[in-house]
């Protein structure tokens, strides 16, 4: 199986020991796609990093680049910035798509169930290989900001400040529901068998199905309305039809199934509380500058999911993008998100925070 397309100046670690997931299973090796902005101060304290979505990868300026350059959020000229794509993915990183560590095929539906706390743990052990010893701030959307807060909670002392965007403490029922919908799609496909698929033939019709799905809840009604309406399609049909079909298929050129059956299984372990006495105590004990952004027309991860993180979170401040555009907004409108990091990485560094957040778009 081909990974998916990076930029050329992707880097790839073999993490320098094994990796212990939480459910016991010992992976014994691991590589880590990765790449770098800007340099590692002496001290190795001026570290930035920046977690990816479910379908993203590490190169930052292809899905965030309004938050990076000088001036900005993600300044290399201040920070070293490190995005790494997540274990399990499909860009480099360990993961369904890479060979098995005994040189028998590529793991496939055999890669071993994993949690957002593993993709940390490994995010960590690159970054002590770095030499990174503390980061001034953890920032990403959608499972991204499952990352972020994983971050709080496993490394409190080698993290300065979080930022997660539209996230919840937990993954909701709504949230597991719509995934394992998304799941049947691809196990309905005839050449899915049990996940041992030709990589030259893989599932694609029900990858395309399923991502098909995800778009419907990353945009909104409002978001739909604007760009599609009623619109007919030549030569029948509607335009929205269309553009859902495009999303899918452009998806398929570019993902795996088994790797996004393994992302969204991670994604639905995603609870704070687990292990930690319950969402609200865990929250309770994160006691470093948070910024939770929320989007308002986010049916995904609703506004009131944000804003509990916003209640329990000692201190944390919450800002809230208007958007038509839904979940998808943390990408779209980078610029209000640029705004809103860089405000909160000033406030943060001058201990100076005592206005509430708005962001009008």
């Amino acid at each position: 199986m081909t990974p998916g397309t990076t930029s050329p100046d992707t880097k790839t670690l073999r993490l320098p020991a094994p990796l212990v997931l939480e459910s016991g299973v010992v992976l014994p090796e691991v590589t880590v796609a990765y790449r770098t902005w800007g340099t590692l101060n002496a001290a190795g304290d001026n570290a930035v990093h920046v977690c990816h979505a479910l379908t993203g990868w590490s190169d930052v300026e292809a899905w965030w680049g309004e938050l990076l350059g000088e001036g900005r959020s993600l300044d290399p000229s201040n920070d070293f910035i490190v995005c790494s794509n997540v274990l399990g993915s499909c860009y480099g990183t360990s993961g369904p798509v890479s060979p098995r560590p005994d040189g028998n095929g590529w793991w496939g539906a055999d890669f071993p169930e994993i949690t957002i706390r593993d993709m940390v743990r490994a995010q960590w052990m690159l970054l002590e290989a770095l030499g990174v010893r503390r980061l001034q701030l953890v920032v990403g959307g959608s499972m991204g900001g499952m990352q972020a807060l994983e971050w709080a909670l496993l490394y409190p002392s080698r993290v300065a400040t979080i930022a997660p965007i539209a996230i919840s403490p937990r993954h909701s029922a709504w949230c597991i529901g719509l995934s394992e919908a998304q799941r049947q799609a691809i196990y309905a496909d005839p050449r899915w068998q049990d996940g041992r698929y030709d990589p030259a033939d893989p599932p694609a019709s029900g990858l395309a199905v399923a991502r098909m799905m995800a778009m419907c809840t990353y945009r909104s009604f409002p978001s739909f309305e604007e760009r599609f309406s009623r619109e007919v399609a030549l030569p029948g049909g509607y335009v929205v039809e269309q553009y859902l079909r495009h999303q899918g298929q452009k998806l398929v050129t570019r993902f795996d199934a088994n790797t996004y059956i393994t992302l969204t299984r991670a994604m639905d372990t995603h609870d704070v509380g687990r292990g930690r006495g319950g969402w609200e105590r865990a929250l309770g004990g994160i006691h470093i500058p948070t910024l939770v952004i929320s989007i308002d027309t986010d049916v995904l991860y609703t506004p009131a999911e944000q804003q509990q993180l916003a209640a329990y979170i000692p201190g944390a401040k919450l800002a809230m993008v208007h958007s038509p555009h839904g979940h998808d907004a943390f990408l779209i409108e980078d610029r209000a998100v640029n705004e809103l990091l860089l405000r909160f990485r000033r406030e943060a560094a001058t201990g100076d925070g005592q206005q509430e957040y708005v962001c009008a778009q």
